[in-house]
């Protein structure tokens, strides 16, 4: 598929690493698999070739090049059909270290940075804990600052390159009685003590290690920390995109792979006096796929585009993962089906695509965790914002129809919570009713909103309310004013909220 989206230097790149690729990684795929390991030197070798940190600065040893470059590196790993290849530095360059290179300090870049990039560190990030997957807010695991070190207990799941890696962003909890507000990311050493791993046995990715990890009194020094103790929450939110992104052009290219084997087979394998690709259900079900793959390239290419532009869209973003995500274990299944009994052993390449794509709806965001994002922002009005870093900074986005930005509203400023009462009447006016109750609690006073009629109204009332939000009487106003975001005071720890976290999320249709 032609695309404008690459340029020459992009495809003399593509050239490059897929030659190196096909002599370096392709042949020994099967014997890697059989040893449920890939060789640390792969890596070095890659880093070598300049092929690791393409986008990372080159003060840290990266190239500096722009998205598209990582683009390419994902479409040429997917291609491998071997899943558990393309996670080790999927996770390593794009899901756990960027934590380091967006927010982490400049000693942590300078231990930490190099080795990835010259491919003599291998990286994870620890988020899931066998009582809390995709709920990130609700771990577990504590980090308890006893001087100039943290004390580290509790243990984590599902863990790619927990094993055999070098060392772990490790997400914890600073604050127990703070929710999201309380989680930190923590950068802690694999061979650290009272780190332990067990190695998990899996369906697929074969050649990769997946671990479930173990901390008991570990002792990390505070300069471990990734930027603010209490922004982990929020680093991890805006983090999760890029994880999500670089999956999407993998599975695109995975497909093209598995329909491009299956057409060779078809093209060879006889049944009833001709080849099977003349029988016209098979060709049919061909040309559905290709077409629908072909759209989702596309589309992937768009939302890579949008990421490139520094927009920070996570619509679009869910939506590439759960459907490509998706699609590919489709895809596998149909393909697999034309290799007959053949496709379900495992010396034809269908057996490993169709162990392999199974996890693409799991990993990184459930296929339930998309629709749910996706729900809260069309049917919601729910909005997210990135979080703003020294490191690629989001541009600007123009209005829908093409024009700049308009000029903030003129702010307003109220000194207590009744003469704020019209004001906020006004704008709860401009949105459907919330279908539920919500108190604002500044301490002395109390601003109360009933939305289970049918229309908004405030009242100073000190009711029970479905969800409660404790919140600075400044903050509010800034929050009226467009100049904080909620998700983000949430996440900041500037709102505190007890009730029903979902009323919560509603706010971001009363102050978006």
């Amino acid at each position: 598929m032609k695309s404008n989206h690459f340029t020459e230097e992009h495809e003399m790149f593509r050239e490059s690493l897929r030659a190196f690729l096909d002599k370096e990684a392709r042949p020994y795929i099967d014997q890697w698999e059989e040893e449920r390991r890939t060789p640390r030197d792969i890596w070095k070798k890659m880093g070598e070739q300049g092929y690791l940190g393409l986008g990372y600065p080159e003060e840290y040893g990266g190239s500096g090049l722009d998205f598209f470059y990582d683009v390419v590196f994902n479409e040429e790993i997917g291609r491998l059909n071997s899943g558990g290849f393309a996670i080790t530095q999927q996770v390593t360059q794009y899901m756990s270290s960027p934590y380091i290179l967006k927010y982490g300090s400049e000693e942590l870049k300078q231990k930490y940075l190099p080795g990835i990039i010259s491919g003599d560190l291998v990286s994870c990030i620890a988020i899931s804990e066998p009582g809390a997957g995709s709920d990130a807010a609700n771990i577990q695991t504590r980090a308890v600052r006893e001087g100039d070190h943290y004390i580290v207990n509790g243990s984590k799941t599902f863990i790619t390159n927990g094993v055999y890696g070098d060392f772990i962003i490790t997400v914890v909890k600073t604050d127990p009685e703070a929710g999201s507000a309380g989680v930190s990311m923590l950068v802690i050493d694999r061979n650290a003590e009272g780190v332990t791993a067990t190695k998990l046995k899996k369906l697929g990715w074969h050649c990769s290690d997946t671990a479930e990890l173990s901390f008991a009194d570990v002792k990390v020094p505070a300069s471990n920390l990734i930027g603010q103790e209490g922004q982990g929450f929020y680093y991890l939110m805006n983090g999760l995109q890029l994880e999500r992104l670089c999956a999407v052009p993998a599975a695109v290219s995975a497909m093209e792979n598995a329909i491009e084997v299956s057409l060779q087979y078809m093209s060879e394998r006889q049944a009833f006096g001709r080849p099977i690709n003349k029988f016209q259900v098979l060709r049919h079900r061909i040309a559905q796929m290709s077409a629908e793959v072909t759209a989702l390239k596309a589309f992937s290419y768009y939302c890579c585009q949008l990421y490139a532009d520094g927009v920070y869209d996570v619509k679009q973003c869910s939506m590439a993962k759960l459907l490509v995500t998706e699609k590919a274990e489709e895809v596998a299944t149909k393909c697999l089906q034309f290799f007959g009994g053949y496709g379900f052993m495992e010396d034809y390449p269908l057996a490993r695509m169709y162990r392999d794509v199974r996890v693409g709806t799991i990993g990184g965001g459930s296929s339930e965790i998309m629709r749910e994002i996706i729900a809260k922002i069309v049917i919601d009005s729910v909005g997210y914002k990135s979080a703003q870093t020294d490191y690629a900074p989001p541009k600007a986005k123009k209005a829908s129809n093409g024009s700049a930005p308009a000029a903030p509203a003129k702010e307003e400023s109220v000194g207590s919570a009744a003469e704020m009462l019209s004001v906020i009447q006004s704008q709860v006016e401009k949105v459907s009713a919330l279908g539920n109750t919500v108190k604002f609690n500044f301490g002395a006073e109390q601003l109360f909103i009933d939305g289970t009629g049918a229309a908004n109204t405030v009242s100073t009332d000190d009711s029970d309310a479905d969800c409660t939000v404790s919140v600075s009487f400044d903050d509010f106003q800034a929050l009226m004013q467009g100049k904080l975001n909620p998700m983000n005071a949430v996440m900041s720890g500037q709102m505190q909220i007890d009730g029903d976290m979902g009323v919560a999320m509603k706010l971001q249709s009363l102050f978006g």
